[in-house]
């Protein structure tokens, strides 16, 4: 199991805590490594990747998953470019930190934007980045069924479920895996074990999140909300799913929040 520490995201970005110093805290709660945002990364410097390096090693915690935030359903074909441009960097940044998974999304829900063109743009924009991504032996991409994010103006363009099942049909014969939020169908208002049977065969990781009801997106500690994760985490075990848990702590409630829901995750795993 990892963890990505959304509510320390403002210290961690500020440098306040080094991810070092993320990594140590995670090990002590007994997780099994660690999920950054590549907002973390101050730059790709020879010198600061190679401490960075060095100082995760002697914590003895990899980093499992990235996650970055690439706006392929942009307005501007130039910016769109851009996009495309950022995330090889972010690609590359993954292949020498060693991190196997980078969590990528569809785009924005523009306002000036139709359904289809949406689903067009994110399909060519999530091909293309394969494209760049297959250059690496060590990285692969996972599209996740996203919520919103502080990095962004709209919410993600795929967070209506039809949506995203849309794009996934038109990257399915790709590389890219898929990153499972089990929260985040539940905050659109549907039920999330249907969609995850739907693209299950392509899941590598799962955010294991929570939200207040359905209908709310709201992050609640996890295990104290209206998101049936017992019930994913049965069908999980149940199908023999061996890839990653990954926490997702947006509660705002700090490390005490991190190991109450890295007790409620092995605790319904352990219980099926």
């Amino acid at each position: 199991m990892s963890c990505l520490p959304v509510s320390l995201f403002p210290d961690i970005v500020s440098g306040k805590i080094s991810i070092p110093e993320w990594a140590r805290n995670a090990k002590k709660m007994g997780y099994n490594g660690i999920d950054i945002s590549t907002m973390f990364i101050k730059n790709h410097t020879p010198v600061y990747i190679e401490n960075l390096k060095k100082s995760l090693a002697n914590e003895g915690m990899p980093i499992i998953m990235a996650t970055t935030y690439p706006d392929f359903t942009h307005p501007n074909k130039t910016q769109r470019y851009r996009e495309l441009e950022y995330l090889r960097y972010d690609i590359a940044l993954c292949s020498e930190l060693g991190i196997r998974y980078l969590r990528v999304l569809a785009g924005q829900a523009h306002p000036s934007l139709d359904i289809q063109t949406g689903i067009d743009r994110a399909i060519e924009g999530l091909r293309a980045a394969a494209d760049v991504a297959s250059a690496y032996d060590n990285v692969t991409l996972l599209y996740e069924n996203h919520a919103r994010t502080s990095a962004w103006k709209y919410a993600d363009f795929s967070y209506p479920p039809t949506i995203f099942l849309k794009v996934f049909e038109g990257i399915a014969n790709t590389s890219i895996g898929i990153n499972f939020d089990t929260g985040n169908v539940v905050a659109y208002n549907e039920e999330p074990l249907p969609i995850l049977k739907k693209v299950f065969h392509k899941v590598k990781t799962v955010h294991i999140s929570d939200t207040e009801a359905y209908g709310i997106f709201k992050p609640v500690v996890i295990g104290t909300g209206a998101v049936p994760n017992r019930e994913i985490i049965k069908y999980l075990r149940k199908n023999s799913f061996e890839g990653w848990l990954c926490v997702e702590e947006a509660s705002n409630t700090g490390l005490v929040g991190m190991e109450k829901a890295l007790s409620f995750v092995r605790s319904a795993w352990d219980e099926q």
